[in-house]
């Protein structure tokens, strides 16, 4: 994948997001993963069996997505070196999720900024696993922020970081292990086995990415701010708070977008009524509130538009 390439690609999705009307490759994946879910429950009753369907899914999705993709790349290139840079570019399209998180967030802005809490809760919903009906402004707001700054990073930083080093195939193929960790890559009882390889995967693939994805925050939220301030608390909140998150990778950006808004992230969710606790980050910081959600998206479209500028310059230099 050239630089004009990936620029153009960027450019889609900052133009055109997610239309719905588009084949989009992740819900084919969602789709899938589904299936087997559903599927592979009836055949695998162990827990030993369990997990190695699991893994199998885990390996075998992601490659399968890489090869398919690359087989694709090289059809078009086959007919005109024209169709294989369309290809390129549209299937680089469909691993960047910048737009469409800044459509899901404004719309949750909207709504509280209106004094509509109800809508806002159902909005929210749309974008984090968390129970959202008895949510106050306040967690709604802090819901959103988390969800920005976690996005930032596996919507927008870490697509761009795979389609830098191996182009659309190896960043569909982050997507498939995105979508499998999303999907059943949960702590409960019910996927603790089949979806344990899915969790430990997704968290090699995003170990750079969510460190650049802080980093490009807090450099963002220099430039969109010019406070010097709020970028050293930035900084020091991530370097402090970003390994107290259960997950290696998502404290990560939180703690940074914490330190930036000088808010408190984390603390008490509910997943189907089971209350969860999330350690404080940024524990100095007051709560959030709705002015909170578009400062996050500002600092968010920042972080983008860097790591675009980045990722580009990287591959025209090399």
């Amino acid at each position: 994948m050239t630089g004009s390439e990936l620029l153009l690609a960027a450019s889609l999705d900052a133009l055109l997001g997610d239309p719905r009307w588009f084949p989009h490759p992740v819900r084919g994946m969602g789709r899938l993963i589904a299936w087997c879910d559903h599927h592979v429950r009836a055949w695998c009753r162990s827990s030993d069996a369990l997990r190695a369907a699991g893994l199998t899914l885990a390996v075998g999705l992601p490659l399968c997505v890489f090869v398919l993709t690359h087989w694709v790349m090289s059809a078009a290139e086959s007919l005109s070196a024209w169709f294989g840079s369309l290809a390129s570019i549209g299937l680089a399209w469909t691993t960047l999720a910048g737009r469409d998180l800044w459509d899901h967030v404004h719309a949750v802005d909207n709504f509280l900024q209106a004094g509509d809490l109800p809508a806002g809760r159902e909005a929210v919903s749309m974008i984090v696993g968390r129970d959202t009906a008895d949510l106050s402004e306040s967690e709604v707001a802090r819901a959103t922020v988390e969800t920005v700054a976690e996005s930032a990073a596996d919507g927008v930083i870490a697509p761009l970081f795979y389609l830098v080093i191996g182009g659309a195939p190896l960043a569909l193929a982050y997507k498939a292990v995105n979508t499998l960790d999303s999907m059943i890559g949960h702590r409960d009882e019910h996927y603790i086995d089949f979806g344990w390889a899915s969790a430990r995967l997704d968290d090699l693939a995003n170990w750079i990415p969510a460190r650049l994805a802080a980093t490009l925050l807090i450099i963002g939220a220099g430039v969109v701010t010019g406070r010097r301030e709020s970028v050293r608390i930035g900084w020091r909140v991530f370097r402090r708070d970003g390994s107290k998150h259960p997950s290696p990778n998502s404290g990560r950006p939180e703690a940074a977008m914490a330190g930036l808004l000088g808010v408190r992230l984390g603390g008490t969710n509910f997943y189907d009524g089971i209350a969860q606790e999330r350690p404080i980050l940024g524990e100095e910081g007051r709560s959030a509130e709705t002015g909170d959600i578009s400062s996050a998206a500002k600092v968010m479209v920042a972080a983008s538009v860097l790591g675009t500028f980045f990722a580009v310059g990287m591959k025209w230099l090399f």
